[in-house]
């Protein structure tokens, strides 16, 4: 072998090295769970400062499970796996019949017994069959040796384990090479087709619960249900109604689409000295969206949807039950704003340069968010088999036995070693039990 080649299984089956993979596996997990995914490039620009909005991009933090930092940490992870499976774990955990200094490990005994060396050698073998342990011999170098295993077949959880976390990798990987996911708002009576897929939804009708509940603070309003009632059209071209709520997704050839948020458009009535802009007042904006306005600097944005304007204050109000509806606007002249106000629906708004906008109509939206995952069954099974593997490392203790009989003066000496997996005082109880047992039944 190479000084390159040595190097390699050297760093490779390093214990140390293989966790700070896991590690950096983690971190990159983590990011994509806390930065949102496959979001337009001004989302990121409008949700960080710039030079960090500039580094998810440049990164590929933005798809971050689909980066090649992403991928190439799991090809290293194997990588080390298979490595460390070759180097380390099968020497240790199979290791092979060999003879031992009896004396020499730390769990070691040695007695007297009557009779010719044939007879208590087949005793020996018998009082071991008996109590359920694998019975092997090897002669090495003229000497016989009986090989005792129990548990031997547990030996080889961490390769078990070893094999589960290739399985989800696997999965992974299906994920990264054929799945998708998104997100989507459906205002009620639209028709949206996510552009991953042929499936198509209508939204019917969109409703939610919200509950009072009285504390020591105050009234809290909770969120009871979120209930999507759609028209759902997959490769079959067969319409089918269903619900979507929280927590209760709806698959429509493979791809899960979920409840996830709600909000509402708003239809607004701009005009100009009077006269209706028919282009802009027949738009429905959702939250954060904005109009330009024809000839003029000037725009303005639907920034959010008040559903209860208190009668008292005039501000918003903690209620989100729709009760004195308005909208909250930003008004803006070229890149400079130009103020903030809260309207309530059917009310006039001067924007200057003959322009005024009256929010009319609400609409209710449903945010859904979308997936497909064809390597979810192989995740599941490698998961299971990943904890079944490290059930059997860690439940069960394999060990083997060392025994030699030799001649002595008054019969036979019966000496016996112990190894296990899990260090010496993980067996040593075991073993004294096993040991006083034996001498009884010789």
């Amino acid at each position: 072998m190479t000084a390159v080649a040595r190097d390699f299984v050297r760093t490779f089956s390093n214990v140390l090295f293989a966790v700070s993979l896991f590690a950096i596996w983690a971190v990159l997990t983590l990011l994509g769970v806390v930065i949102d995914q496959n979001q337009d490039p001004q989302e990121y620009f409008g949700a960080y400062p710039v030079p960090l909005a500039r580094a998810i991009l440049r990164l590929g933090f933005d798809n971050v499970y689909h980066s090649p930092w992403y991928i190439g940490i799991i090809g290293l992870i194997l990588l080390s796996l298979t490595v460390c499976t070759f180097k380390r774990v099968i020497p240790a955990r199979l290791p092979p019949l060999r003879p031992v200094k009896v004396d020499k490990i730390p769990l070691n005994a040695s007695f007297e017994v009557a009779g010719v060396e044939s007879s208590v050698r087949q005793r020996v073998e018998a009082f071991f069959a008996r109590h359920g342990w694998q019975v092997r011999k090897r002669t090495f170098d003229g000497t016989e040796w009986t090989f005792a295993d129990r548990h031997n077949w547990a030996r080889r959880g961490v390769l078990v384990a070893h094999v589960g976390f290739v399985i989800i990798a696997a999965g992974t990987t299906i994920y990264w090479a054929r799945g998708f996911a998104g997100e989507t708002a459906i205002l009620t009576g639209q028709t949206v087709t996510p552009s991953q897929t042929s499936a198509s939804l209508t939204l019917h009708d969109f409703n939610y619960r919200i509950q009072p509940i009285a504390t020591k603070s105050g009234i809290v309003y909770q969120p009871i249900d979120y209930v999507s009632h759609v028209t759902a059209i997959g490769r079959d071209g067969i319409p089918h109604r269903a619900t979507i709520r929280v927590n209760h997704p709806i698959d429509v050839d493979g791809t899960f689409f979920y409840q996830a948020s709600y909000g509402f458009a708003m239809r607004f009535t701009v005009t100009h000295d009077g006269v209706p802009v028919a282009d802009l007042s027949s738009r429905q904006l959702e939250e954060g969206q904005g109009l330009s306005l024809p000839q003029s600097a000037r725009s303005v944005q639907y920034a959010q949807f008040v559903p209860t304007i208190d009668k008292l204050t005039g501000m918003p109000s903690a209620d989100p039950r729709i009760n004195r509806p308005g909208v909250v606007l930003n008004v803006f002249d070229g890149d400079q704003p130009l103020g903030t106000t809260l309207l309530p629906l059917g009310q006039r708004l001067d924007l200057g340069q003959g322009f005024s906008i009256v929010p009319r109509q609400y609409t209710l939206y449903s945010g859904i968010q979308y997936r497909y995952d064809p390597g979810v069954p192989l995740v599941g099974i490698g998961a299971f088999v990943l904890l079944a593997g490290l059930c059997i490392s860690l439940y069960l203790l394999p060990a083997r036995l060392f025994v030699q009989v030799s001649p002595g003066p008054a019969g036979c000496t019966v000496g016996v070693a112990a190894m296990t997996v899990k260090g010496y005082e993980m067996f040593e109880q075991p073993f004294s039990e096993l040991i006083e047992e034996m001498k009884k039944g010789e």
